[in-house]
């Protein structure tokens, strides 16, 4: 089980062009520049700092802490991060204080811990069951001195968009960047380093960042801006807008459940002492540190971002909004698979249709003509049997109303019981598709095939279609209609479409009520949708204004 977490991973259903790229050798910045940054997807480079003078100085099992102490200093304090949940170091302020620390005490408490390690590696090389060091063998979760866990996170060697001073800008002596940065303007370079086994939260970063370890072991698993509705990010207005509001040691899936399929969109990666991985800016990332592990990072402003302008802002926000709608718009209306030619067993014959069947005559008892018949056979068995089901819709809906003026009778209190069984079942589900009848209907229906059975529809059950459309049709339904509305105009001529429109809404006794019904449903869908959006990407609620 432990080999299975310290392992490289890619979720079975992360997209093929969103894992991240390998290289084994250092591109050129032409080449970087050109092919692997504007694509915005990870890559890998291993051993790409092989030779920096960091590389060799800084190793903590060679000498590197002393190193440290004596280049830095003992007077020179810095920011530290110190956890109150034990070795999870999560965004939110609520869950960590910063303090300052001097960084020799820093360094004193490594080298301590540095002394229990070795301590305990001669102890099983004495007891027989020593063996050569691995990146998650040298992790050692429970070795920590006491309960609260310090991380030196994000400590400045360079920054430019800050006046402050840089705490340790001396080490930029020893640092020489990868050669395909060459000409990138930095905003800052950072200085990581855990003193024991450390997990970070899962968050992004607002730039583009080149990780690179310089000692020790990270393993960073990675998601794409896209899997944000199964992050569950924090609300935009908030402290830690960045980070994700699901637990990495205990999620839980009540409360987010769309959490349980993140790790299927997710990628993990191991860098060792001398890799580099670049991360493009808002890709999520959960970071765990081994023992002793140092790192340093370099953070640049996307090419995007530095050509994005102010007084443009207003626009993008409203371009994005309505591409991500529109996406999840379609995502609902072209989903799941809903045959009814596999329900057989529930077919009614034409004749029940045409009046045999006294339910059916009670909600149609105007929809009486001689062509009924004949227009009916007209249509596949698989249409004739979604006509049954939107006319038991609207006969069941009937059947509510009426109840309050009946008797209860036994097969009342089933109709009761079945009626509340889907009020629960919609309630449960949180597609806008399961919870309309009509649309999961009419989904599956071939919009030439549909166009016949509505003909039918006006010619013989005129009434019945006029309470579908005014008094069953959903917000999602209208928007499926409308858009088999749009296929059927496609194959058909303009005289074609103004005869089928005329003869359409020639059923209503008030054609703009119908389509006043229509339009206005279809915004409540695009609303439905637009909270849902809201929710997923930026944990945000909002009414509908009126």
């Amino acid at each position: 089980m432990q080999a299975e977490k310290d392992a490289e991973f890619v979720g079975a259903a992360l997209d093929a062009g969103l894992r991240a790229a390998r290289f084994s050798l250092p591109p050129s910045s032409e080449e970087f520049a050109a092919s692997i940054e504007p694509k915005n997807v990870p890559a890998v480079f291993r051993g790409v700092l092989k030779g920096s003078a960091a590389l060799s100085r800084w190793d903590p099992l060679y000498g590197g802490l002393d190193y440290l102490l004596e280049k830095v200093g003992p007077d020179v304090a810095v920011e530290a991060m110190m956890s109150n949940t034990g070795h999870v170091f999560y965004g939110d302020l609520r869950s960590h204080e910063r303090v300052s620390i001097p960084f020799s005490t820093f360094m004193q408490s490594c080298k301590s811990h540095l002394g229990h390690l070795n301590a305990a590696s001669d102890s099983s090389k004495d007891k027989g069951t020593g063996k050569e060091s691995t990146c998650s063998d040298k992790m050692c979760p429970a070795s920590s001195e006491n309960s609260e866990q310090l991380y030196l996170a994000q400590v400045s060697i360079l920054n430019t968009e800050s006046k402050d001073r840089c705490s340790l800008q001396v080490l930029k002596e020893d640092i020489q960047e990868p050669i395909f940065l060459k000409g990138k303007s930095f905003s800052s370079i950072n200085f990581w380093m855990s003193r024991a086994h450390m997990r970070s939260s899962t968050h992004y970063d607002p730039h583009h960042n080149l990780l690179c370890v310089m000692a020790g072991c990270k393993k960073v698993t990675l998601w794409s801006p896209s899997a944000s509705p199964f992050l569950y990010p924090m609300p935009v207005y908030g402290e830690a807008s960045n980070h994700s509001c699901v637990s990495i040691e205990e999620p839980d899936y009540s409360s987010y459940t769309r959490a349980k399929y993140m790790k299927e969109y997710s990628e993990r990666v191991i860098l060792n002492c001398g890799d580099a991985l670049f991360i493009p800016e808002g890709w999520y990332h959960q970071v765990d540190s081994d023992d002793l592990t140092i790192a340093i990072n370099f953070w640049w402003k996307s090419r995007i971002m530095t050509e994005m302008l102010e007084h443009m802002d207003g626009y993008y926000l409203r371009r994005i909004m309505r591409r991500l709608v529109d996406t999840e718009m379609n995502k609902i209306t072209q989903m799941g698979s809903f045959s009814h030619s596999e329900r057989n067993g529930d077919f009614q014959s034409t004749d029940g249709l045409s009046g045999g069947s006294q339910p059916f005559n009670k909600v149609t008892n105007s929809d009486t003509s001689d062509k009924k018949g004949a227009a009916l056979q007209s249509l596949k068995p698989c249409t004739l049997q979604a006509l049954y089901e939107l006319m038991s819709l609207v006969h069941n809906s009937v059947e509510a109303v009426d109840q309050n003026d009946r008797a209860e009778s036994a097969s009342q209190d089933t109709s009761v019981c079945q009626s509340n069984e889907r009020k629960k079942t919609a309630a449960d589900d949180s597609s806008l598709l399961e919870k309309d009848p009509v649309a999961k209907i009419i989904l599956p229906v071939e919009p030439l095939e549909l166009r016949s059975m509505l003909l039918a529809m006006v010619h013989t059950f005129p009434r019945t279609l006029e309470g579908l459309v005014l008094n069953i049709l959903g917000p999602t339904g209208a928007e499926i209609l409308t858009r088999k509305f749009d296929e059927m105009d496609q194959g058909s001529t303009p005289e074609e479409q103004a005869e089928f429109y005329k003869i359409f809404y020639s059923a209503f006794g008030d054609q703009y009520a119908a389509m006043d019904a229509l339009l206005n449903r279809k915004e409540l869908f695009s609303f439905q949708v637009f909270q849902s959006v809201l929710d997923q990407y930026l944990r945000v609620c909002v009414e509908r204004p009126s």
